[in-house]
């Protein structure tokens, strides 16, 4: 059971800021205050930025392979993803889709092995 808790409390870590930032962005993509060009490397930075977030907790709570719990809560979250893209918005599966889920998951499993030499560096 604990171990079901501390993936949700990565999910928590790694869906609010995807939320927040992403409220901040469209913000300022609404009032015109950056360009479309721009808003799609910042929403890229915004979603890798917070896998790294919770890659950085999900490690910090791991004792050993900090990339292997990246690895998974990295492909829980790019799942859930790409189901949602699939049935929501009718996207399928191209190499750009496939760069961006790898940008991702090597963000998220970045994030555990930061987060597990913090850990036992304290």
């Amino acid at each position: 059971m604990t171990n079901i808790l501390k993936y949700l409390k990565a999910f928590l870590y790694i869906l609010v800021p995807i939320l927040v930032l992403n409220t901040v962005l469209t913000l300022f993509y609404y009032f015109n205050w950056i360009g479309t060009g721009t808003m799609n490397y910042l929403k890229l930075f915004m979603v890798a930025i917070s896998m790294l977030i919770g890659g950085i907790y999900i490690g910090s709570q791991a004792s050993k392979k900090g990339w292997l719990e990246g690895l998974k809560v990295g492909v829980e979250v790019i799942f859930l993803l790409f189901i949602i893209g699939y049935l929501a918005f009718d996207k399928g599966m191209d190499i750009k889709s496939l760069i961006y889920y790898f940008i991702l998951l090597v963000s998220s499993m970045l994030g555990s092995m930061i987060g597990i030499n913090k850990r036992k560096g304290a």
